[in-house]
């Protein structure tokens, strides 16, 4: 359904953003309560129908990721811009250590899938139009937002009035509606920049994802489609404009230096962008008749690719959550059911992000002790596989939640 004339209505739910997050809570409570609630997604920006080829940005999804997917249903509408990542290749530039992860020796059909965002985002914002109770009101955002005993309400930019039993903030790193309940943000600058491109190489990827890292940071390189790989190549912030100033020859002839000539010559280098790190979490992931999911309730560095996964378990938690709360015939955004998502949350974000911020400063860090401790470590791990079995589960997603 589209909603175009100025009016007030009342959901159970309304989520905030719909982009991966937001999307995917949709419609996770829409399969889970057999479409009994009503949903609300308020977006602000249209899915831009061009086709994004070497533009396109990509996420990595893990393998629990893909079964979360897969069992509410939700997964047939990313699978056709999937590209199966089969082995996972870690090493540390100018040492020794290096260790590998493959889906096969671990008896799986693949470790998990890149997902090219501008089409999934496409296939997405269709299923929301398309779903039997849930409302699209999009392009729109929130402007004003307050809470009572029994509601929050919402005003839209365009003037309309909505009101809820639950509010959840999707709406990304700096989640406009986390500041309007007061909701603050730590934050940890990692004093890296991302530099994100997707590139060609002269030897197919075979469904290989590289993690390298370097004295700047990790550069890593993920399988797409069409024989390219997306590449995150983390530097220092004081050389990003220089890397981004370069042609796209001498861009591809420094990032083979770094990276090596495991893919064999890096042919072509599509558009490249750029964001600082930076690890932001909101002080709280619930406050009275309101949740905080994905990025808004915390954004990592790429390191591992844990990001969007970690913020996936958030979404079909609070979905699961608020599934219950409906069958139990309970008000699906009372405190009980609020402090149950919390509860099942805090370990496993606390777990990710202590994992990601410890890579980043133990790669990151030139001292000889260090450098010969983590590459004993990953020496080790290539030869007894049960070192490795704690990072590679996490890395797969099979976390509990």
């Amino acid at each position: 359904m589209d909603a175009t004339a100025p009016s007030t209505h009342t959901y159970d739910v309304i989520i905030a953003g719909g982009a991966m997050a937001g999307a995917t809570l949709a419609l996770a409570i829409e399969q889970l309560t057999q479409a009994q609630l009503s949903v609300a997604v308020v977006e602000a920006a249209i899915p831009d129908h061009a086709h994004p080829g070497y533009d396109a940005r990509s996420i990595a999804l893990s393998y629990g990721s893909c079964q979360l997917l897969e069992q509410l249903g939700i997964w047939h509408h990313v699978a056709p811009f999937a590209t199966a990542i089969n082995t996972i290749h870690v090493s540390d530039r100018g040492h020794f250590g290096l260790t590998e992860m493959n889906a096969s020796t671990e008896g799986l059909p693949y470790l998990g899938n890149v997902i090219e965002l501008a089409d999934a985002g496409r296939e997405f914002h269709q299923a929301l139009s398309q779903a039997k109770n849930i409302t699209l009101y999009c392009p729109s955002f929130v402007t004003e937002l307050t809470r009572e005993t029994d509601k929050v309400t919402i005003t839209l930019n365009d003037g309309q009035v909505l009101t809820t039993k639950l509010m959840v903030a999707a709406d990304g790193a700096l989640s406009s509606c986390c500041d309007m309940v007061g909701i603050a943000r730590h934050e940890h600058d990692f004093e890296q920049v991302a530099l994100i491109a997707n590139v060609t190489t002269s030897l197919p990827h075979q469904g290989k994802a590289f993690e390298r890292f370097t004295e700047t940071g990790p550069v890593a390189l993920l399988p797409m489609s069409e024989g390219r790989s997306s590449l995150v190549w983390c530097v220092k912030p004081h050389e990003a404009p220089d890397f981004l100033a370069l042609s796209d020859r001498e861009f591809a002839e420094k990032l083979q230096q770094t990276f090596g000539w495991r893919l064999g010559q890096l042919l072509h280098v599509g558009q490249r962008n750029s964001y600082p790190l930076i690890l932001r979490q909101a002080t709280q992931l619930i406050s009275h008749r309101f949740a905080v999911v994905g990025n808004a309730a915390q954004t990592l560095h790429p390191i591992a690719g844990q990001g969007f996964n970690l913020g996936l378990r958030d979404v079909v938690t609070l979905a699961e959550e608020i599934a219950k709360a409906h069958k139990e015939q309970q008000d699906c955004g009372n405190m009980i059911m609020l402090q149950r998502y919390l509860h099942r949350r805090e370990p496993d974000r606390d777990a990710t992000v202590a994992m990601t911020s410890g890579l980043v400063h133990g790669f990151s860090n030139t001292s000889a002790p260090l450098s010969l401790g983590r590459n004993l470590g990953l020496a080790a791990m290539s030869v007894f596989s049960g070192l490795k079995a704690p990072l590679l589960k996490r890395a797969m997603g099979l976390v509990e939640r």
